[in-house]
């Protein structure tokens, strides 16, 4: 479609809400279901819970730093370039794991393929959409990234019923083979924002030199590490606990379930309170859920109030963050931008998961992994104290920001 057809705010933009929609869902909810295969794989490689963290680890690793590439290529070449990477890599990445004979196999299969799927399926759909939209761009933008809750609320408990049935090899091929004919159907809705259809600026070296941005990449960093450790290690803590495997599936459901509302919610909410004084408020919902975890001993009530909260922040944080930038950056070139913003959160990903692993094993008990989500988050929430934003709660827009 000729790129002077179609405008921000049209009804061309939403189709590519759609598109980032279910392109986030496929690869980021089964990236963040792999808490369901988690104890199935540990049995079968004899590995501890360190070790097949890891697997977890390098997958976020490879997601957000590999964003930097992606959103990279998607500047230049195009969305639709960089759908068909991600449907070769998820459905790859998943048949190679479904016949490993190794955990540290996996690292590499998984780790790498699921990783490379969700670096093309999120972070450039949701800069692409950003393009799209003016005066609704804070709403699109929620419902895009709304795809990551709703596919972790589905893929989850899907994955554990499947498992029980199946396997875990024979459920990995059903998702590689699904995932990729999803994404590969979201490539005729995705396009250029409106404009001349060329490639735009790299804006690394921007981003580089912003303190505000790098306090905001340090604080992702520190929330990142806490993040993804219920991710991988709530449903076994529930097992632990006398909580059968599907119904431990279900609290990850739970938690990308409330990130859906959460996500347009705090959407909607942008220009009645600002996004940055919303982003955050986020992070101060992550430290109250972690300290909830770290009182709710074996009830599943309390659980399920602790996944609860932590979708929304979680929602909150992943639908205000490319808004919170595009405020003080501007939207040329924000895919380079939001991919390296992501670095952070993934570098947390990969250190956070593995360690609570460790210290799960080496105390016999939960506690001290809980009590370090809560310091991780606490030092979020504090680095984001005193930077630039004006009287309605958004981030002061940079001298240099461009779009």
């Amino acid at each position: 479609m000729p790129h002077h057809e179609h405008a921000v705010d049209s009804r061309r933009a939403w189709l590519t809400v759609v598109a980032a929609f279910a392109s986030s869902a496929v690869t980021l909810g089964t990236a963040y279901s792999f808490g369901a295969f988690f104890e199935s794989m540990s049995e079968e490689f004899g590995s501890d819970a360190g070790e097949t963290a890891v697997i977890f680890g390098v997958t976020t690793w490879s997601f957000f730093w590999l964003s930097v590439v992606t959103g990279r290529l998607t500047d230049r070449f195009g969305p639709r370039v960089v759908l068909v990477i991600g449907a070769v890599s998820l459905c790859a990445g998943l048949l190679l794991t479904s016949r490993v004979d190794s955990i540290g196999a996996g690292y590499v299969t998984y780790g790498a393929g699921v990783g490379l799927a969700a670096a093309c399926g999120y972070v450039p759909m949701v800069a692409t959409v950003g393009g799209w939209f003016l005066r609704r761009r804070a709403v699109a933008v929620g419902l895009a990234v709304a795809g990551i809750g709703a596919g972790t609320m589905v893929l989850s408990p899907l994955s554990a019923a499947l498992i029980e049935r199946y396997g875990w090899r024979d459920t990995y091929v059903v998702f590689g083979i699904g995932g990729a004919a999803v994404l590969l159907a979201c490539i005729p809705l995705m396009d250029r924002p409106p404009g001349d259809g060329g490639p735009q600026p790299s804006r690394f070296g921007d981003a580089l030199r912003s303190a505000v941005f790098r306090r905001i990449h340090l604080s992702g960093t520190m929330l990142g590490l806490a993040l993804f450790v219920p991710f991988v290690f709530v449903g076994q803590y529930a097992k632990d606990n006398g909580v059968g495997s599907v119904q431990a599936a279900v609290l990850v459901g739970v938690l990308g379930g409330s990130s859906v509302l959460s996500r347009v919610g705090f959407g909607s909410l942008v220009r009645r309170f600002g996004s940055f004084r919303l982003y955050r408020t986020c992070f101060a919902i992550h430290l109250l859920s972690f300290c909830v975890w770290l009182v709710a001993g074996d009830s599943y009530l309390v659980l399920t109030a602790f996944v609860l909260v932590l979708g929304v922040g979680y929602g909150g944080f992943v639908a205000l963050g490319p808004i919170v930038i595009s405020d003080r950056m501007g939207v040329i070139g924000l895919g380079s931008i939001l991919g390296l913003l992501y670095t952070g959160p993934g570098l947390g990903g990969l250190i956070g998961p593995p360690v609570a692993g460790w210290l799960i094993e080496s105390t016999d008990g939960y506690r001290w992994a809980i009590a370090g989500c809560v310091a991780a988050s606490l030092a979020a929430l504090l680095l984001l104290a005193g930077l630039p934003v004006d009287e309605r709660g958004r981030m002061i827009r940079a001298p240099d920001a461009q779009g």
